[in-house]
């Protein structure tokens, strides 16, 4: 069927699939493979763009409905519908007539003149629709209530940030190439590019790239990683001859930028997903990093126990994701209130359990992609009230807002994602 589909009615049909909570990770690929070659780029554009804009545009559709239509598929082509017109440079009438047929397509011709009344209407109205739409703070209610609380100051700015597309840094892999040297090479090949600001290895990409064509890319001389993400390694002690757990580790990011900058003498990469752990695997024989060092396993953090005493341990803990939403714009929908009081319990119990397997003297760095306070301050506000031998180590730097305990990046347009960290020592 979907050959006979146009590529409207197949974003709609992955957009549905959203919905009924499947994560777009898991199905990009797939529905990919259905959509002719030339038209990938638009196909990822219609989808990403009408998941970041999706609580703006149903704030916007639902008082132009006479009365609610109930019917999921037509509402996501109308959403699809109204992001082509009001936030792409896409032809108005083909926009138009595209969304109408998907509509039919996808068997509902009976309101596929509702759908082409609301969409005839925004381009003749198109500036107002624009306005409305950048007003909007466009998250689930439940989310922006939470965000009001934890960052009243930076509300408005953070809300405007987590509806853009983010750019896409390169980590320089230093065993390679040096930075410098590397975006001499983009620069050589005509690739806008610029050193990031806070991360000594990041490279801002200024232009949109096929990432595997890139200079360097099959030689293991960079990777793709958000410039706050590449903090981490940063933040640790010399790992030389050390130790080394990198706990929830996939897909591989944190292990890679650890082996690129130290030589530890024993490093474990533990995940509980085995099918993830499958990307920690590739990203270092492409980054030729592999070595009988490193030890890649499937394993439950809140149970596992190290074979040694362990000298340090990088814990990016299962969070609500909510500071990569832009990056994922699909959490958007996928994530509800109930989720996060779950993701603290979790965190909480991998902390204990991680915590009893760090030796005397060693370092934990707690480290989320959220922007939430309870999965982040507050997280170690109780811990540290429960664990006498945990010694926090200031961060000092001039990035992020400083916490109770650790750090806060919030994602801002022309930087990184929003991620937090927690330095903490264990004393006797």
């Amino acid at each position: 069927m979907s050959q006979m589909l146009n590529l409207r009615a197949q974003v709609v049909k992955t957009l549905l699939a959203v919905q009924q909570g499947q994560s777009l990770s898991a199905i990009l690929h797939q529905q990919l493979d259905q959509v002719a070659a030339k038209d990938r780029g638009l196909f990822h554009e219609l989808v990403l763009g009408t998941l970041r804009q999706w609580y703006g545009l149903k704030a916007l559709t639902l008082p132009l409905l006479s009365k609610p239509l109930d019917n999921p598929t037509v509402e996501t082509c109308l959403y699809v519908g109204l992001y082509q017109i009001l936030c792409t440079r896409i032809a108005e009438h083909a926009a138009l007539s595209e969304t109408v047929t998907a509509c039919k397509q996808l068997g509902f011709p009976a309101l596929s003149g509702v759908a082409n009344a609301i969409l005839r209407r925004a381009t003749r109205e198109k500036t107002e629709f624009q306005r409305t739409l950048n007003q909007a703070h466009g998250l689930p209610s439940w989310l922006y209530k939470r965000l009001k609380k934890d960052w009243p100051e930076q509300l408005d700015e953070l809300c405007s940030a987590l509806k853009q597309t983010c750019a896409i840094t390169l980590r320089v892999n230093q065993r390679k190439i040096g930075r410098d040297a590397y975006l001499a090479k983009l620069q050589a090949a005509d690739i806008q590019a610029e050193a990031c600001t806070v991360a000594d290895a990041g490279i801002v990409l200024q232009q949109s790239v096929q990432i595997p064509e890139l200079i360097g890319f099959d030689q293991g001389w960079f990777s793709v990683q958000d410039q706050h993400a590449q903090l981490c390694a940063s933040l640790l002690p010399n790992l030389d001859g050390k130790v080394v757990v990198d706990a929830c580790a996939a897909p591989g990011g944190k292990t890679a930028h650890l082996l690129e900058k130290f030589q530890p003498a024993h490093l474990i990469a533990l995940d509980q997903d085995a099918k993830r752990l499958v990307r920690v695997e590739e990203n270092l024989q492409r980054l030729q990093l592999n070595s009988d060092k490193v030890q890649i396993l499937a394993a439950d953090a809140t149970t596992w126990t190290a074979p040694e005493p362990v000298d340090c341990i990088v814990l990016d803990a299962p969070c609500s994701a909510i500071g990569v939403l832009r990056r994922h714009p699909d959490i958007r929908l996928l994530r509800q209130s109930g989720d996060i009081a779950e993701t603290v319990a979790l965190q909480k119990q991998i902390l204990q359990q991680i915590w009893s397997q760090l030796k005397v003297g060693g370092t934990l760095l707690y480290i989320t992609c959220s922007i939430l306070k309870v999965e982040n301050e507050q997280q170690m506000q109780q811990f540290f009230a429960e664990h006498a031998d945990a010694r926090e180590i200031k961060i000092e730097a001039d990035w992020g807002i400083a916490q109770a305990h650790g750090r806060q990046l919030l994602p801002t347009s022309a930087q990184g994602d929003g991620f937090y960290y927690c330095r903490i020592e264990k004393v006797a």
